[in-house]
C-alpha cells in the first residue's frame, strides 16, 4: 500500500532521516518543522499517517495531537519520543495516537511501526468497503441506466424493492450483473437492515448443498461435531440469493420447493421444523422453460420461482451504458492502483462501444482494469486496450449470441468497405453460424440454396 505520510519534528536531522527512509518505500512524504505548520496543512490535505514529535518548540506534541483530532479522525498518529518520555507517549495514545516510536540513531524501529500501521489501514479500508459503503454502492442511483432497456428495468426494480416476500427470478447471460441487481433489490427495500446471504449453486458440491442450505445437528453425520445453522437460517429477516439455480439437481429442487411452500425446514439430523422469514431471489443464465420441457427442472418449482421475473439485457444491447460503466470501473481501479487515470479518450470510447462483450459487464470491468494497469497518462487510449477490442476497428462484422440464437451485425466503414465486402462477410459468418450447412444458411439469409451456391462460387472465383 502506498500511503501519504506527514512527518513533523523540529529537529531537521531527525525529520529528514525519517522522510528519506519512508520515501525509499515509495510513500508520498511531506515534512513540517512545527505543530503549527502541520495543523495548517491539515486544513487542505488529510494524510494516512502522521509522525509527530512529542517535544517541540511552540505547540507541543500533545497539544498538537488534541487539535489534530478536531481536523481528522482518519489519520493514524505515530508519536516520536525519546527514551525518557515513554510515559508521555502512553498518555498521548490515550488521547487517540495509534502508536509511538522511540528515536534511535539508525531509526531501525520505523519499519515495523509503519508496517503495523499500513496493515491496520488496509484492514480498515476493507471493512469500510464491505460494511459502511455497501448500502451506498447498491443504491438505485448507482445503477447505470442510460439505455431504454435499463431504464425500464430500474422502474421494475423500484416497484419490487418495496415488496417484502414476493420471489424474484432474474434471467440474464453470465456477467450481466444479476447479483448486483439482487443486492439493489435488498438494500432499497424494507429488508435492508437484514442480512443478504448469497450463494452460487454451482460453487458448492451437490452432495454438500443440503447441509449448507439447511444446516445440521450435532452427530448428523461423521464430522458433525456441533450444530451448524444453514443459509436459510442465516438469511432470517433478510434476503436469500441463489445464483445459477438452474444447476440444482432434482433432489435439491424438491427440497427447496418444500421450503418455499411451507416456509419451514428441518436441519440434517433434526426433527423439529424451523420457520423462516426471508425473501428469495434466484438467478440463472439458462432458459428454465426449455429445461422444464426437457425434464431437467421441476415445473412446480419453476412456477414457484417465476412469480416476478426480470430480464437483464446483455451489454451489447445497452451500448449507451458502456462508457458510464467503464468510467465507474476506471475510478475504482485508478484508486486501487494508485494512479491518476480519470478519463477515456474518444477513440478508445468508440472501440469500447463497438466491442460485443461475450462476458458482458464482468468482461468490461476486466478490460478497464487491464487498461488502467498499462496506462501511462491520465486518459485511457486505444493502445491501452487489449488486442481483441482493438481488432474490432478492422472488422466489418460482429457475431454475438443472445441466448442460443446468434446475431450477425455488419459495420460498414464508408469509403473503405464496398457492398461486395459486406455481402461476402455476411455470407461467411452465416455459413459459420450454420455449421456450413448450406440449406440452413440459405434459409437464414432468406434466399434459395441455388442463389447461395452461385454467390459462393462467385467468391471462390474472385
Amino acid at each position: 500500500m502506498r500511503a501519504t505520510i506527514f512527518v513533523t519534528d523540529d529537529d531537521e536531522v531527525v525529520r529528514q532521516a525519517i522522510s528519506r527512509r519512508l520515501a525509499k518505500r515509495h510513500h508520498d512524504i511531506r515534512s513540517f518543522d512545527s505543530g503549527e505548520a502541520l495543523l495548517s496543512a491539515l486544513d487542505h490535505d488529510v494524510p494516512d499517517i502522521i509522525f509527530l514529535d512529542l517535544k517541540m518548540t511552540g505547540l507541543s506534541g500533545l497539544e498538537t495531537l488534541k487539535q489534530i483530532r478536531s481536523k481528522t479522525q482518519q489519520s493514524l498518529v505515530i508519536l516520536l519520543t525519546a527514551y525518557g518520555t515513554v510515559e508521555n507517549a502512553v498518555e498521548a495514545m490515550r488521547l487517540g495516537a495509534y502508536d509511538f516510536l522511540i528515536k534511535s540513531v539508525d531509526l531501525s524501529g520505523v519499519d515495523p511501526v509503519i508496517d503495523r500501521a499500513l496493515e491496520y489501514l488496509t484492514l480498515r479500508r476493507r471493512i469500510d468497503f464491505e460494511t459502511q459503503d455497501r448500502p451506498g454502492r447498491f443504491s438505485l442511483q448507482c445503477v447505470v441506466s442510460n439505455s431504454p432497456s435499463m431504464k425500464e428495468l430500474v422502474g421494475q426494480i423500484q416497484e419490487m424493492a418495496q415488496n417484502l416476500k414476493t420471489t424474484v427470478l432474474l434471467f440474464g447471460e453470465t456477467g450481466t450483473g444479476k447479483e448486483f441487481v439482487a443486492r439493489v433489490l435488498h438494500h432499497n427495500g424494507p429488508r435492508a437492515q437484514g442480512p443478504f446471504v448469497g450463494v452460487n449453486c454451482t460453487a458448492i458440491p451437490q452432495e454438500l448443498f443440503e447441509s449448507e442450505l439447511f444446516g445440521y445437528e450435532r452427530g448428523a453425520f461423521t464430522g458433525a461435531h456441533q450444530r451448524k445453522p444453514g443459509l436459510c437460517e442465516q438469511a432470517e429477516g433478510g434476503t436469500l440469493f441463489l445464483d445459477e439455480i438452474g444447476d440444482l439437481n432434482p433432489t435439491m429442487q424438491a427440497k427447496l420447493l418444500r421450503v418455499l411452500q411451507e416456509r419451514s425446514f428441518k436441519r440434517l439430523g433434526g426433527r423439529q421444523d424451523i420457520d423462516v422469514d426471508f425473501r428469495l431471489i434466484a438467478a440463472t443464465n439458462r432458459d428454465l422453460r426449455k429445461e422444464v420441457a426437457q425434464g431437467n427442472f421441476r415445473e412446480d418449482l419453476f412456477f414457484r420461482l417465476n412469480v416476478v421475473s426480470l430480464d437483464l439485457p446483455p451489454l451489447r444491447q445497452r451500448v449507451e451504458d458502456i462508457i458510464p460503466l467503464g468510467l465507474q470501473t476506471l475510478v475504482q481501479h485508478s484508486q486501487d492502483l494508485g494512479k491518476a487515470v480519470t478519463a477515456i479518450d474518444s477513440e478508445a470510447q468508440q472501440l469500447l462501444e463497438r466491442y460485443t462483450y461475450p462476458g458482458n459487464i464482468r468482461e468490461l470491468q476486466n478490460i478497464i482494469e487491464r487498461a488502467v494497469i498499462f496506462c501511462r497518462g491520465q486518459s485511457l487510449t486505444s493502445g491501452d486496450l487489449p488486442r481483441e477490442v482493438q481488432e474490432v476497428a478492422h472488422s466489418t462484422v460482429n457475431v454475438v449470441t443472445q441466448g442460443e440464437q446468434p446475431i450477425v451485425r455488419i459495420e460498414m466503414k464508408l469509403g473503405e468497405h464496398t457492398l461486395g465486402d459486406v455481402e461476402n462477410t455476411l455470407i461467411e459468418e452465416v455459413m459459420r453460424a450454420s455449421d456450413f450447412n448450406k440449406s440452413l444458411a440459405a434459409k437464414h439469409l432468406g434466399i434459395t440454396r441455388f442463389s447461395l451456391d452461385r454467390r459462393l462460387k462467385k467468391q471462390s472465383d474472385a
